[in-house]
């Protein structure tokens, strides 16, 4: 079956890397579009170590002006806390909130809470840009993962906001996808022609499944399978962090977002073939 316009990615081998329940969404758009998509998460969330941080935070919600939310991820984390400690929606009432994209977005005004600000552009640094000017002097709550950049919260501490920044989940190497993304790019047959990547954490774990924590060493060794692939990026911090890693990026999102990710492959591909 060949490639058209209603199905410009026949014939095209993708490898979608994120969390196994958040794949399900990037995958069908692929697919839909006629895709061969493998799932093989490079990413897993997991609970914090301890939700003390988190628990502190969210009792004291009173004490706070602005909540920060930067993934689909923190939002359903905190609300998991908030019915775990029977804290009524009403508590966050009085808080301004801000999220990174529209999915983080959606997924609080799903229960029930106005967002105040999302930023153009969907990182860290159109945040700090959007939130300079109005939080001199504020309480502010940011909820993410473990492991995250600094600069959202560095960034409004030089504006003169006080930050507060609580752990609400963690992401992990899945040990379990190492044997799975090796057996893969042994068969010619089967290795991709694309690789999605939807965050940084991805791009470093994809690295290490293949084969080590020394990026120059395992891609190096492991050059010949990855010659005709080609990495695709959400984003430019996404990208920066792929470059790092000596991986070249021949397709980056305009638009931050799953949908944004999914039309750059497609007009990659039309370009392959025009």
């Amino acid at each position: 079956m060949r490639a058209n316009e209603n199905h410009p990615l026949t014939g095209t081998r993708i490898l979608v890397g994120r969390a196994r329940r958040q794949a399900g969404s990037l995958s069908a758009s692929l697919r839909t579009l006629g895709a061969s998509v493998v799932e093989i998460p490079f990413i897993e969330i997991r609970k914090p170590q301890s939700f003390a941080p988190l628990d502190a935070a969210l009792t004291n919600l009173k004490t706070y002006d602005w909540l920060i939310l930067t993934s689909v991820n923190g939002v359903e984390a905190l609300w998991q806390r908030l019915r775990k400690l029977r804290i009524p929606r009403t508590r966050l009432k009085h808080l301004q909130i801000a999220a990174i994209g529209p999915a983080t977005k959606r997924a609080i005004v799903k229960h029930g809470l106005k967002v105040k600000m999302m930023p153009e552009e969907y990182i860290a640094e159109s945040v700090v840009k959007g939130l300079h000017d109005k939080v001199n002097g504020k309480r502010v709550l940011l909820v993410r993962a473990k492991v995250a950049r600094d600069v959202i919260p560095d960034s409004l501490r030089e504006a003169g906001a006080y930050v507060d920044v609580v752990e609400a989940y963690e992401t992990v190497i899945p040990e379990k996808s190492k044997t799975r993304l090796r057996t893969l790019f042994k068969n010619k047959h089967r290795r991709p022609h694309i690789i999605t990547f939807t965050s940084s954490s991805t791009a470093r774990n994809f690295v290490e499944l293949l084969g080590g924590t020394n990026p120059a060493t395992s891609i190096a060794a492991k050059s010949a399978a990855l010659s005709n692939v080609q990495f695709a990026s959400i984003g430019p911090v996404t990208s920066a962090t792929l470059r790092e890693l000596e991986l070249p990026v021949s397709i980056e999102a305009r638009e931050f977002t799953m949908g944004g990710l999914v039309r750059a492959i497609v007009l990659a591909r039309y370009a392959q073939v025009s």
